[in-house]
C-alpha cells in the first residue's frame, strides 16, 4: 500500500506523461499546472541563461512527448523553444542545449514544426563548440531531408534549403561551413539532392582557404559512383558470340594444334570486341553536371600555381584539373609545362603525376605539346641508367598518353622503346611488347618491319587520324556481307538445317540427333568471297546496304561476326611470308574515362624481397609450431634426472661393453615388437 501513496501526479513527470497519452482530456488540469510551471521556469532562465537548469529540463522533454496531444494549447511551444535557443545558444550549459534540440527533433518528427525554420535553426547551431551536438545535428539534418523527399522531391523545399546551404559554405566558421558541405555530399550520394545545382554549390568548396573545406570538395570529386561500377559489369552478353559459342565450335571437331591455336586468337579478338562494344559509362556523373568546366578548370589552375598547400593537397589538385581536361576534353595549354616540372624519378608519389598526364591527354590537344610530355618521360625514365621498374613505369607512361594522342608518337621514338623488348629486366620486355601491340592496332606502318606481326584485313585498314579529322562514315562497316548472306540463303534452306528440323520431331525419343554446324561453314566462304572484293567495292555495297534496307538485331549480329572475322583473317599476301610474332595482350585494359593508377605502375613480374622481409616472413612461420615441439613431462622443471635418464644422456663410447647394450642386437624379433610395444605405450601415457 506504501507504494500507492507515492504516486503524486505533480512531481512523477514519467507517470503522467504515460497517462496523458492514453487519456488526454482527463489529465488536461494536471497539464496546464505543469505548462504553467514551464512559463515560470522560463522567466527564471531568462535571467541566468548560462545556468544549469535540470527543471526546466525535464518539464521541455515531457511538454514535446505530450505535444500532440495539446496542439491548440502548446501551438507557440516550438517557436518559443527555438527563440531560446537562437537567442541564448552561445551561453547555454552544453546538456540543457542538446534537451532543446532533442526536443525539437521530437516535435519535428511528430510534424509539429516547420522544417524549413528548424533546419535553418540547427545550421547556426553548427557555430557551437560542442561536438557531441553538431554530430546529432547533422544526422537529424540528413535524416530529414532525406525524409521529406522519400515520396517525392520537394523542390521548394530543396531550392529554400540549397540556398541557404550555399551562404553557408560561405559562413566565417569554419566548422559550420564543413558539416554544411558534408551534408550535400552525402545527399548527393544517397541521390536525394543530385542535380547540377548541388554540384555546382559544391565546386565552391574547391576554392576554400580552409584547407579541410578544400579537401573535402576535392573528395567528392575525385570519388566514384558504386553503383555505376556494377552496372558496367552487368553488360548484357546475349548479342554476338559468345565465349562458350567459340569452346563449342573448336572442340566439336578434330583435336588439332592448329585448331588450339585458332580458337586461342578467336578468344582474344572475342575480349577485344567485347570492351569496344561496352556502353560507355560515366565514372562519376557530378564533374558531368558541372556547368562551364573551362572556368572551374582555369581557377583551380590558377590557385594550384601560387597554392601553399601540402603537397598531398596538391597531388588533389592536379588529379582534379587532369579529370576535368581529359572528361570534357578542355585545353588548358599551360597545364602541360606545369607537370614536367615534376616529371622526374626521384620526385615524390611521381606515379600520380604521370598519371595526371596521361588522364589530361586527349586528341583536340595539339600534337607537339603532348609530344614534349612525352619525350620528358623518354629522357628522364626510360633511360638504363634507371632501375627496371623506373622504365617499366616510364613505358607505362607513355603507352597510356599515347593511347589517348596517338599524333604524339614519332616514329624515331616509338622505334627506340621498342628495342626495350629484348632487355634483361622481365618488366621492362613486357611493357615494350605492350606498346607494339598498341601500334599494331593503330598504325602498324610505324613500327619495325619485324614487329609488325601477321597482318590481318583491320590491321591493313588501321590508320591515325590527323588532328581535328573526325572519321564520320556514310555507311554501316561491315554491312556488305548482309548481300552475300542474301545469295546464300536459298542454298541454306536445302543443305544446313534437315538434322535440326529431325532433331524437333524426335524430341520425344531422348536420343542424340548430329547437328551440322553449316554456320561455321558459311562463314568461311563468306570470308573467302569477302577477301576477294576490292575495298572500294565493299565500301559501295555497304552504303547501298545500309541505306536501302532496316536493319534487324540478326543483320548486326552478322555484322559484328564480320567485322570480328577481319582481326582473325590474314590480309592477301603481298610478297614474302613472314613469321607472326604473338605478343601477350590479356593483361590489355579497355580505355575508360579514368585511367586507374595500376595501369601506371603494374609489374609483370613480382619484386624481390630484401633479406629483412624474406626472414621477417620466415620468423612469422615458425610461431604457430607448436605442436612440432617436444612436450616436458617433468612436474617440477628444477627437479634432478633419474639414472636412466642419465644412462640416456651417457657418451656411446662409455656404455658400449655394457651388457643391456651388447645383447640388444642378439634381440629375436619377437623381442623388439614387445619393446616397441612397450615404449609407445609409454609415450602414449605421458602426454
Amino acid at each position: 500500500m506504501s507504494g500507492r501513496h507515492n504516486n503524486k501526479l505533480p512531481t512523477n513527470l514519467p507517470q503522467l506523461q504515460n497517462l496523458i497519452k492514453r487519456d488526454p482530456h482527463s489529465y488536461t488540469e494536471e497539464f496546464l499546472q505543469q505548462y504553467r510551471h514551464y512559463q515560470s521556469n522560463v522567466q527564471i532562465f531568462k535571467h541566468q541563461p548560462d545556468k544549469p537548469n535540470k527543471e526546466l529540463a525535464e518539464l521541455v522533454m515531457f511538454l514535446a512527448q505530450i505535444g500532440h496531444c495539446y496542439q491548440e494549447q502548446l501551438a507557440n511551444f516550438p517557436q518559443e523553444l527555438a527563440e531560446l535557443l537562437l537567442n541564448h545558444h552561445t551561453v547555454l550549459e552544453s546538456d540543457l542545449r542538446m534537451t532543446f534540440c532533442k526536443a525539437l527533433i521530437l516535435l519535428r518528427n511528430k510534424d509539429l514544426i516547420n522544417p524549413t525554420s528548424l533546419l535553418e535553426l540547427f545550421f547556426e547551431l553548427l557555430r557551437c563548440h560542442d561536438k557531441l551536438l553538431r554530430k546529432t545535428l547533422y544526422t537529424h539534418i540528413v535524416t530529414d531531408i532525406k525524409n521529406i523527399n522519400a515520396k517525392h522531391k520537394n523542390n521548394k523545399l530543396n531550392t529554400t534549403l540549397q540556398n541557404f546551404m550555399y551562404t553557408m559554405l560561405r559562413d566565417s566558421n569554419p566548422m559550420a561551413a564543413k558539416i554544411s558541405l558534408d551534408v550535400m555530399v552525402e545527399l548527393y550520394k544517397r541521390n536525394i539532392w543530385n542535380n547540377a545545382k548541388t554540384v555546382n554549390v559544391i565546386t565552391t568548396a574547391c576554392f576554400s582557404k580552409v584547407t579541410k573545406i578544400l579537401v573535402a570538395g576535392l573528395k567528392f570529386f575525385l570519388g566514384k559512383d558504386e553503383d555505376e561500377k556494377k552496372d558496367s559489369d552487368s553488360e548484357s552478353e546475349n548479342e554476338g558470340p559468345t565465349s562458350r559459342d567459340l569452346m563449342v565450335r573448336y572442340n566439336t571437331g578434330k583435336k588439332t594444334s592448329k585448331n588450339k591455336k585458332k580458337m586461342e586468337k578467336a578468344m582474344k579478338v572475342l575480349k577485344k570486341h567485347k570492351k569496344k562494344k561496352q556502353v560507355e559509362v560515366f565514372n562519376f556523373s557530378a564533374i558531368h553536371l558541372i556547368h562551364d568546366s573551362q572556368d572551374f578548370s582555369e581557377k583551380l589552375f590558377k590557385q594550384l600555381e601560387t597554392s601553399n598547400e601540402r603537397f598531398e593537397v596538391k597531388i588533389m589538385m592536379m588529379e582534379l584539373i587532369s579529370r576535368l581536361v581529359g572528361i570534357h576534353e578542355l585545353l588548358l595549354l599551360n597545364y602541360y609545362p606545369f607537370l614536367q616540372r615534376f616529371l622526374q624519378p626521384h620526385q615524390r608519389e611521381v606515379t600520380k603525376i604521370l598519371l595526371c598526364a596521361a588522364q589530361s591527354s586527349h586528341q583536340l590537344v595539339p600534337p607537339e605539346i603532348i609530344e614534349s610530355v612525352v619525350m620528358t618521360i623518354a629522357n628522364n625514365f626510360v633511360t638504363d641508367r634507371n632501375s627496371g621498374e623506373v622504365m617499366t613505369v616510364g613505358i607505362n607512361a607513355i603507352k597510356e598518353v599515347v593511347t589517348r594522342c596517338p599524333l604524339a608518337m614519332n616514329e624515331d621514338l616509338l622505334q627506340d622503346l621498342t628495342q626495350y623488348k629484348s632487355h634483361k629486366d622481365k618488366n621492362v620486355v613486357m611493357s615494350a611488347r605492350g606498346l607494339i601491340q598498341l601500334f599494331r592496332s593503330l598504325n602498324p606502318h610505324m613500327l619495325h618491319r619485324k614487329d609488325r606481326g601477321k597482318p590481318t584485313e583491320s590491321s591493313t585498314e588501321a590508320k591515325i587520324q590527323n588532328y581535328g579529322e573526325l572519321g564520320a562514315k556514310d555507311h554501316v562497316p561491315g554491312a556488305e556481307v548482309l548481300e552475300v548472306e542474301k545469295e546464300k540463303e536459298e542454298d541454306e534452306d536445302e543443305e544446313g538445317w534437315e538434322s535440326a528440323s529431325v532433331s524437333d520431331e524426335d524430341d520425344d525419343d531422348g536420343e542424340w540427333v548430329d547437328v551440322h554446324h553449316s554456320s561455321d561453314e558459311g562463314q568461311a566462304e563468306m570470308a573467302e568471297k569477302l577477301q576477294n572484293i576490292p575495298p572500294e567495292e565493299r565500301k559501295a555495297k555497304a552504303a547501298a546496304v545500309s541505306t536501302s534496307r532496316l536493319l534487324t538485331q540478326e543483320d548486326f549480329k552478322k555484322i559484328r561476326l564480320a567485322q570480328m572475322a577481319k582481326d582473325l583473317n590474314a590480309a592477301p599476301p603481298k610478297g614474302q611470308k613472314r613469321k607472326n610474332v604473338e605478343i601477350d595482350d590479356s593483361d590489355e585494359e579497355g580505355g575508360g574515362e579514368l585511367l586507374s593508377l595500376r595501369a601506371i605502375e603494374h609489374l609483370h613480374k613480382k619484386p624481390k624481397s630484401d633479406k629483412e622481409t624474406r626472414l621477417a616472413t620466415a620468423m612469422a612461420g615458425r610461431t604457430d609450431r607448436k605442436e612440432f615441439v617436444r612436450k616436458k613431462t617433468k612436474l617440477n622443471p628444477f627437479a634432478s634426472t633419474s639414472n636412466k635418464e642419465k644412462k640416456r644422456n651417457k657418451n656411446f663410447m662409455m656404455m658400449r661393453h655394457s651388457q643391456n647394450v651388447r645383447t640388444k642386437g642378439k634381440r629375436s624379433f619377437r623381442d623388439k615388437q614387445i619393446a616397441l610395444r612397450d615404449s609407445l605405450l609409454k609415450k602414449r601415457k605421458f602426454k
